[in-house]
C-alpha cells in the first residue's frame, strides 16, 4: 500500500476518533446536563445531520474545483474554530450553533478523503476504500471508549480532547496531504471536458445504486434508535447494549482476514459483493425479530456487522469507478449525503412504524426494503449497457 494511502488512513482514524468523542454523548449532554427535552435534542441532531448533507455536497464540488488538500484543510479549519468556541462556551444555544457548524465542516472533509484515496491509488480499487472504511471504524471504536473515561471525570475534558485531536488532524493534513494535491489547471481542464461530454448515464447508474444504499442505511440506523429503545424495554441493560457496538467495532477490525478470501473471489463482480452483504444484513433483522436475550442480540449484531463489511466499502468504490474524470469528488459527495440522509430519516421512520404497529412489523418492512436494495444493486448498471466495456468493469 503506498505511503500516501497510509497518510490518508492515519488522517481518517484521527479525524473519526475526534468526532467520536462527542457524537455518542450529544443527547446525554443536552438532556442530562443542559436540561433540554429529548425532542429538542433530537431537533439539534437533525439540524447537525442536515448541515452535514450540505457539507457533503459542497465538499465533493470543492474537491473537483480546488483539489482534495485545499477542501480538506478548509473543512478542518472551520471545525477547529467551532471546536474552540465549543470548548469555551457550551451552554445550549452556543452548543447548538457550534454543533451545526461542525456537521457542515465535517461533511466537507469526508467525501474529499474518499475521493482522494481513489485518485492517489486508482489501481487499489476496492482495497483503497476498504482501508479508509476500516480506519473510520477503528476511530469509531476508540473514540467512544476514551470518551467514557473522560466524561466520568468531566464533560469539559471531552471538548478539550476533541479539540486536541483535531489539532493533530490539522497538522497531519497540513504536512501529509499537500503532496497529494493535483495540478489545479489540469483538474479544471478535466472538469470542463466532463461537462462538455454531458454523459449522464454514469450518474443515473449511481442514483439507482444509491436508492438501495439509502434503504440499507435506514435499516442499519434502527440499531441506534428503535432497537436500542426496544432492548431497554425487554430488560437488556444499557451496559449490555453498549457492548453490542463494541462487538461491532471489534468484528470490523478483527474480521478482515476472514472475509478477505470471499471479497477476493468477487474482485471482478462487485454486484455479488453488494448482494451478499445485503442478504447478510437482511438476515440480522430476521434474527433480532426473535431475540429476547442478550446473546441473540449479539448474534444479530455480528451478522449485521459482517453484512456491512461487504456493502459499505463497495458503494464508494463503485462511485469512484463510475465518476467521469474531474467529477470524483462530486460523486463521493453524493454517496456521503445519501448515508447522512439515511441516518437522519431512519429513526423517524422506525419510530412511526413502532408507534403505529410494532417492532415485529418494522423488522418485516425492513426486510422488504432490503429486497428492493438487492434489486437496485443488480440493475444499477442498466444505463451503462450500451457502453459494454465500462459496464463490465463496474
Amino acid at each position: 500500500m503506498p505511503k500516501r494511502v497510509w497518510l490518508l488512513i492515519i488522517g481518517m482514524f484521527v479525524n473519526v476518533t475526534g468526532n467520536s468523542f462527542l457524537w455518542p454523548l450529544n443527547t446525554i449532554y443536552m438532556h442530562d446536563h443542559l436540561g433540554v427535552s429529548l425532542s429538542a435534542a433530537g431537533l439539534v441532531l437533525m439540524a447537525n445531520a442536515g448541515a452535514a448533507i450540505v457539507g457533503n455536497l459542497l465538499g465533493g464540488v470543492l474537491f473537483d474545483r480546488i483539489g482534495g488538500y485545499k477542501s480538506i484543510m478548509a473543512g478542518i479549519i472551520i471545525t477547529l474554530v467551532a471546536l474552540t468556541g465549543l470548548t469555551v462556551w457550551h451552554t445550549f444555544w452556543p452548543y447548538t450553533v457550534f454543533l451545526i457548524i461542525m456537521g457542515f465542516s465535517g461533511g466537507i472533509v469526508f467525501p474529499s478523503m474518499y475521493a482522494m484515496v481513489g485518485t492517489v491509488w486508482p489501481e487499489g480499487g476496492r482495497k483503497a476504500f476498504n482501508a479508509i472504511y476500516l480506519a473510520q471504524n477503528v476511530g469509531v471504536a476508540v473514540g467512544p471508549a476514551l470518551a467514557g473515561f473522560l466524561a466520568a471525570a468531566s464533560f469539559d475534558y471531552i471538548f478539550m480532547a476533541n479539540l486536541g485531536t483535531y489539532i493533530l488532524f490539522f497538522f497531519i493534513a497540513l504536512f501529509g496531504f499537500k503532496s497529494m494535491s493535483i495540478d489545479a489547471a489540469a483538474h479544471t481542464t478535466l472538469l470542463n471536458e466532463s461537462k462538455k461530454i454531458r454523459n449522464f448515464k454514469p450518474f443515473y447508474a449511481l442514483l439507482i445504486l444509491l436508492a438501495g444504499y439509502l434503504l440499507c442505511w435506514v435499516g442499519y440506523v434502527q440499531w441506534q434508535s428503535t432497537i436500542s429503545a426496544y432492548t431497554q424495554e425487554i430488560g437488556i441493560s444499557l451496559k449490555q447494549y453498549s457492548l453490542l457496538w463494541s462487538l461491532n467495532g471489534a468484528l470490523i477490525v478483527l474480521g478482515q482476514p476472514f472475509i478477505k478470501p470471499f471479497v477476493s473471489r468477487m474482485e471482478n463482480n462487485i454486484k455479488a459483493q453488494l448482494v451478499t452483504g445485503i442478504v447478510i444484513m437482511m438476515s440480522s433483522f430476521l434474527v433480532v425479530g426473535f431475540a429476547e436475550q442478550f446473546a441473540m442480540f449479539a448474534v444479530a449484531m455480528a451478522v449485521l456487522t459482517i453484512g456491512e463489511m461487504f456493502v459499505w466499502p463497495a458503494v464508494p468504490a463503485v462511485a469512484s469507478q463510475l465518476a467521469p474524470k474531474g467529477r470524483e469528488g462530486f460523486y463521493q459527495g453524493i454517496v456521503n449525503s445519501t448515508a447522512t440522509v439515511g441516518r437522519m430519516v431512519g429513526p423517524l421512520f422506525g419510530g412511526i412504524m413502532v408507534d403505529l404497529y410494532s417492532m415485529q412489523a418494522l423488522f418485516i418492512l425492513l426486510t422488504v426494503l432490503l429486497i428492493f436494495a438487492i434489486f437496485s444493486s443488480l440493475v444499477y448498471d442498466r444505463p451503462l449497457k450500451p457502453e459494454i466495456g465500462k459496464a463490465e468493469t463496474v
